[in-house]
């Protein structure tokens, strides 16, 4: 199947022949029609840079990017099917929610009676119709949000761009608009390609995300495959919490290798392409980690003293469903385990200074090239 959008080896450079700076470094990507893409990192990693790219704001300084077949270079944002919106919104105060939407369709010189038919369709799509009247100031940062939504979507955009579209609204609002935003994009059907810096966001709205840093993509997958089969150290560490030891490969087996780290061997239920004596990482989650006051029994096909370790608990948070500990390990690693409070009275609470073995499955672990 031919890609949507499609970019092609794009660079761009800024500064100077004395000072030159690269901000998108020979990015590749292949997005299809009705995805929601996410392309996901932390500040000054080139995803801004790449979406400016799309919408016309930015040229590339080699590459291409290419629309349902139409190479984009040299059309001026006004003539590409795109709409990008921005964080703000960029809502028009002094109008109603009502002409905030049909705004751009009259610049156009839609006729009154389809901008009236297009206005009511964009209210009854983000349930706004009660507010059409109203000012902006009016209403709350999620409904500017649905208001600057339906403006996108009102003039029938090929491709929609989301700069950090939630980054505006507060943790609680964010989390219950996230999907509200999903349902009315995919409603639509229309291809979407949004930039954040927050991993739930991308993990929660998007189909597939794209992990950027220093202007390279690290790695393209669906959010579970991001977090779970992590190609790098990089996204490992991005992603998510995680507990990274460095160790060397002791026993490489078509069915299991062996690791040995600094404070335990680990026992993992897969081969790698590798060598015995080759140095390795291995990416643990602290919540696919068990903790306790007892030595457990090995786990079923856990070899015995395997994926164990005894620490000492340095520090705990209590967040409700869900407690995190930080393991000290005798060569002074903390061990972050995550747990959750499924008993409202626990009879053995762990606490500050504990002594406790923490254990995990031979599938648990992700290994991965130094």
């Amino acid at each position: 199947m031919t890609a949507f959008l499609s970019i092609e080896k794009v660079v761009k450079d800024f500064g100077t022949d004395a000072a030159p700076f690269r901000a998108v470094d020979n990015v590749s990507l292949e997005i299809n029609q009705g995805e929601i893409f996410a392309l996901l990192g932390s500040s000054g990693c080139g995803k801004t840079t790449l979406l400016r790219m799309l919408a016309g704001f930015d040229n590339p300084t080699s590459g291409r990017i290419l629309l349902n077949g139409q190479d984009l270079a040299g059309l001026p944002t006004y003539k590409r099917p795109i709409i990008m919106m921005f964080q703000n919104y960029a809502l028009f105060p002094h109008l109603t929610v009502w002409d905030n939407i049909a705004f751009g369709l009259r610049r156009e010189g839609m006729p009154k009676a389809q901008v009236a038919e297009r206005v009511e369709a964009m209210l009854k799509l983000v349930q706004l119709g009660k507010y059409a009247q109203r000012k902006p100031h009016q209403l709350s940062g999620g409904q500017q949000q649905r208001v600057a939504l339906a403006r996108s979507l009102a003039k029938q955009p090929k491709l929609l761009l989301l700069d950090e579209p939630l980054g505006a609204l507060d943790k609680k609002l964010r989390e219950e608009t996230q999907i509200e935003l999903v349902n009315i994009i995919e409603s639509v059907g229309v291809t979407c390609v949004m930039v954040t810096h927050d991993q739930e966001e991308a993990m929660t709205m998007a189909s597939r995300i794209a992990v950027m840093s220093e202007g390279s993509i690290q790695q393209v997958g669906a959010p579970r495959e991001i977090y779970e089969t992590p190609a790098t150290r990089f996204v490992a560490d991005f992603i998510g919490n995680v507990n990274l030891m460095e160790g060397t490969l002791t026993e490489d087996e078509s069915d299991h290798v062996v690791i040995q780290c600094a404070d335990c061997r680990h026992y993992v239920s897969h081969g790698i392409s590798g060598h015995v004596g080759m140095a390795l990482s291995v990416a643990l989650r602290p919540e696919k980690i068990k903790i306790g006051r007892l030595r457990p029994e090995p786990l079923p096909g856990t070899p015995p003293d395997m994926n164990l370790v005894k620490g000492k608990i340095k520090d705990m948070v209590y967040f409700g469903n869900f407690t995190v500990y930080r393991l000290q390990l005798p060569s002074g690693q903390l061990l972050k385990v995550s747990q959750s409070n499924t008993e409202r009275h626990p009879d053995h609470t762990l606490t500050w200074d504990d002594e406790a073995w923490a254990w995990w499955s031979p599938t648990a672990q992700v290994v991965l090239t130094l």
